[in-house]
Parts: structure tokens; C-alpha cells; sequence
């Protein structure tokens, strides 16, 4: 018999299928934060290679349950097989990345000359106990993308995931307690969206480490005015727009824009949701992107063969996309191909194009689902000024053969994920990953997560006696 406040998952493919049922406790948040603040000094204490080697050990753990990873992903979020399985075999990735020397590097402390034999070093500190909120649609990868970085610095762990992933962020925990680490440094907490708040807002966490939307992440924001010296890393959402100018390569654009445009059914931050296309071959390209994104197959992730799209997450997820569609009608877009919520069970929803008159801050809202709009530009100037008409600030494409275009889009397009004749969506893990404006607060993760899991200490020291005795003071000979 399950209790009122238990959260339940079901296969976003066969909603009638419930995956697993997750108990809340309402004493977690509070249990958790204290084991990880009693298990901080021990670990803090520890080496980096200590450390390191803990997460070689979580590594090859999550190497070994790939498939069981994989397949859970799938069934819970409704991701297609081979993107759940491209997700499962990040997370030894994430560790690989993490501990480079590039990486550890960055933490590791210097020493400069100071005057005659005093010396000056910067060394770094972890925060302490940092929570990491998870999203849906990558359960187990970009949480892991938190907590390892955080874990090599030497902080501790309270890992809340997504509601609608509860049983991924349990495996997570299991397989982390299979891999040896110690009690304490990780702990999970399930819950909704009270469960987060008293989360972010416990006394004695030290850092907020989220991926999500922007309007949660503004809650985090609110919830942390008065802890100036709390960290929060956001990292959230984006309008991500793709430049086509009229010297590209069409059919590179048209493949790598649909392609990012409805990748994981529309449901990744850095999906392409704005193009603007050059006016001298827009008819071409929009001929050929609406041909290419009806050839779309849609269908459960785990089907044989293997569909482009799975499910979106929820009926309100699927809702959402059909009435951004309707508004966008009302105001006079053009329906170039219609989404539409395919009959039977299941959250499916077929591709969607729109043509807009043209791009603006008013009009501009990111939906979470396979619905992209399109615009015209007549020159570079008009389209990066459409492409910069959002709140966001996550990721952008240019599309040319130019190296004088790629330049200036480099110099002026406002995203955090700049690509050249490449889609917005997928993102090396070498590499800083973030967005400014309402897609984050310039603490990006990738390879950078971990500038946001241990702060510096500046220290001076003197190894002689010499103090010297300034103008107005008399010192004693002796003490």
C-alpha cells in the first residue's frame, strides 16, 4: 500500500505503465543536509587523489550498468534507446573529463614571488554541502555533471531529482553506494517542488548546484537574496536561434537544423528553436527543412527500428506544444507544418514548423517540444539583431562559408554556445557549457563546473623577522 505523498512514474510512451513508485519522506531534506554536513571534514580532509579515486570507482560502476541505465532512462522519460544509452556512458565520461590535470588544474593553487621573504599563494576550498536539482530529460547525466566536479573538490552531496524521473535519481544513488563512496558524501532526497525549495533554502547548504527552467531557477535566485556568500550555479533553458546565411552549404543546414530542432522530441535547453534565414534562399531552405522534418519517425523509445522522436514527458508537456502552436497562429504565424498529438496512448507529438513575420523580445517564449520557428533576415546586421531578440542566451548557430561572418557572429551573438556551420544542440564535455541572461548566471558547467564547487584563499606569509616599523610608531627592542 503506497502512502498519499508517494511520487509515481509512468512510461511517457505507455502512461498506463507505471514504472516505479518512490516513497517521499518529509524528514529527508533535514536528514540528508545533516549527514552530509557530519561527513564534510573526513572528506574534505582526504587528498584529490583520494577523492579521485572514489569517482574512478563510481565510473566504473556506471560502466558496468550501462544497459540497466539506459533502459530505465528510456522507460521513464521516453527517450529513444540510443540517446538513453549515449546518456548512460556520459557519466564515465563526465569523471574522465573531470579529472584531466586541465581540469584539476584549475583548482589547484599557485604560488607568486612576494617582497623579500614574504610569500604569496592562492589555495582553493571546497563550499561544503551543495545541492544538485536535476531535470527530466537528462536524469542521470547532467546531475552527474554536478556532483562530480563537486565531489573532486572535496564538498559533500544532497542530490534532488526530478519528480518526473525518481526512479533514475534512485539507481543513481544505488550505484553510488555500490562504488564504495563513503556515508554521507552522497545523499538523495525525492520529493516535488516543496522538497527542492526546503533544499535550496536549508541553513547549512553552502552551494545550489541546478538545471531546470528559468522560473524555477528565479525561485532559487529569490530563495538565496539574503546568502550572498551562498554559491548557485543555473544552468536553464534558451530560444536558441540559428543563423542560415546565403552562402551556406543548404542542405548542411537544413539537416543539422532539423536535426537539433527536434532531437530528443524538442526536449534539450540547447535545441534549436528560432532560424533566421537569409531572404535570397529562404524559400529553398524552408522547402527543404518542412520535407526533411515530415520524414521524422515518431514513436516508444525502445520500438524496433529505433523512431528519430520518442514521447514528450507528460500530457502537459504535449499540451503545452499544441497551444504554443495555436498562439502563434492567432497572431498571424503561418502553420508551414502542423504539429499534431498522435492517437492511442502515449504523449506523441509529431514536428511543427512556423513562420514568423519576424523575431522580437515581445513574441519570444521557449516551449519544451518539437515546434520551431521560422524567420527572414536580409543581411547579416538584421539577422543577428533576430537572433539576439530574447531573454535567453544559451546557445546559436551560424550557418556560412564566410570567415568574416563567422567573426562577427562570434563578436555579437549573445549565447554562451557559439557553433559554426553546426546545430545549437550537443555540446562537448571539454569545453565550458552555460548561457547568460535567463538560460544561467555565467557559472557554466562542462568542463568548467568545477570554477563553481571550490572558492580561493589568498594568503601572505612572512619567514623572517623583519616587521618593518612605519612612520609614527615606536617598537619595542624586545618582547
Amino acid at each position: 500500500m503506497s502512502a498519499p505523498g508517494d511520487i509515481v512514474s509512468f512510461d511517457p510512451a505507455r502512461p498506463s505503465e507505471e514504472v516505479a513508485r518512490v516513497a517521499v519522506d518529509p524528514s529527508a531534506v533535514v536528514r540528508c543536509v545533516g549527514a552530509a554536513r557530519a561527513a564534510f571534514p573526513a572528506w574534505s580532509d582526504a587528498s584529490m587523489d583520494e577523492r579521485a579515486e572514489h569517482l574512478r570507482a563510481w565510473s566504473a560502476t556506471c560502466t558496468r550498468n550501462v544497459d540497466r541505465i539506459a533502459d530505465l532512462i528510456t522507460r521513464e522519460t521516453g527517450k529513444i534507446l540510443p540517446e538513453s544509452r549515449q546518456e548512460a556512458q556520459l557519466l564515465s565520461d563526465k569523471v574522465a573529463v573531470t579529472l584531466e590535470e586541465r581540469v584539476r588544474a584549475r583548482i589547484a593553487g599557485y604560488e607568486v614571488a612576494g617582497a623579500g621573504t614574504r610569500s604569496n599563494r592562492c589555495t582553493w576550498r571546497p563550499y561544503g554541502v551543495m545541492a544538485v536539482i536535476g531535470p527530466f530529460n537528462f536524469p542521470a547525466h547532467l546531475p552527474n555533471g554536478h556532483w562530480v566536479p563537486a565531489l573532486l573538490a572535496g564538498n559533500t552531496v544532497v542530490f534532488k531529482p526530478s519528480e518526473r524521473a525518481p526512479a533514475t535519481g534512485a539507481l543513481m544513488a544505488e550505484l553510488m553506494a555500490e562504488s564504495g563512496m563513503p556515508a554521507g558524501v552522497f545523499n538523495l532526497v525525492q520529493g516535488r517542488g516543496d522538497a527542492a525549495a526546503a533544499l535550496v533554502a536549508h541553513p547549512d547548504v553552502d552551494g545550489v548546484l541546478f538545471t531546470g527552467s528559468w522560473p524555477v531557477g528565479r525561485r532559487i535566485l529569490e530563495a538565496n537574496l539574503d546568502r550572498p556568500g551562498r554559491m548557485v550555479a543555473l544552468e536553464m533553458g534558451g530560444s536558441n536561434p540559428a543563423i542560415v546565411m546565403d552562402d551556406a552549404d543548404l542542405r548542411q543546414a537544413v539537416i543539422e537544423c532539423v536535426r537539433c530542432a527536434y532531437l530528443s522530441s524538442g526536449q534539450r535547453c540547447t535545441c534549436t528553436r528560432r532560424i533566421v534565414v537569409h531572404r535570397s534562399v529562404a524559400e529553398r531552405f524552408v522547402r527543404a527543412f518542412v520535407e526533411c522534418a515530415r520524414t521524422l519517425t515518431v514513436g516508444p523509445g525502445n520500438a524496433t527500428p529505433v523512431p528519430f522522436m520518442g514521447p514528450v514527458i507528460s500530457r502537459e508537456a504535449r499540451d503545452a506544444v499544441l497551444a504554443f502552436q495555436r498562439d502563434c497562429a492567432s497572431r498571424g504565424e503561418e502553420v508551414l507544418l502542423e504539429s499534431r498529438a498522435l492517437p492511442g496512448e502515449g504523449w506523441f507529438v509529431t514536428p511543427g514548423a512556423i513562420r514568423a513575420p519576424r523575431f522580437d523580445r515581445a513574441t519570444d517564449r521557449e516551449v519544451f517540444g518539437p515546434v520551431v520557428r521560422i524567420a527572414v533576415a536580409d543581411g547579416l546586421d538584421d539577422a543577428i539583431e533576430q537572433a539576439n531578440a530574447t531573454e535567453f542566451g544559451l546557445a546559436a548557430s551560424v550557418f556560412t562559408r564566410s570567415d568574416a561572418v563567422v567573426r562577427t557572429a562570434m563578436a555579437r551573438l549573445r549565447a554562451g554556445c557559439i557553433n559554426v556551420n553546426c546545430g545549437t544542440a550537443g555540446a562537448s564535455g571539454k569545453l565550458p557549457f552555460g548561457g547568460l541572461g535567463r538560460s544561467g548566471n555565467l557559472r557554466p558547467a562542462g568542463a568548467a563546473m568545477i570554477d563553481s564547487c571550490a572558492y580561493p584563499i589568498a594568503t601572505m606569509a612572512e619567514a623572517g623577522d623583519a616587521a618593518t616599523v612605519p612612520a609614527g610608531m615606536t617598537a619595542p627592542d624586545r618582547v
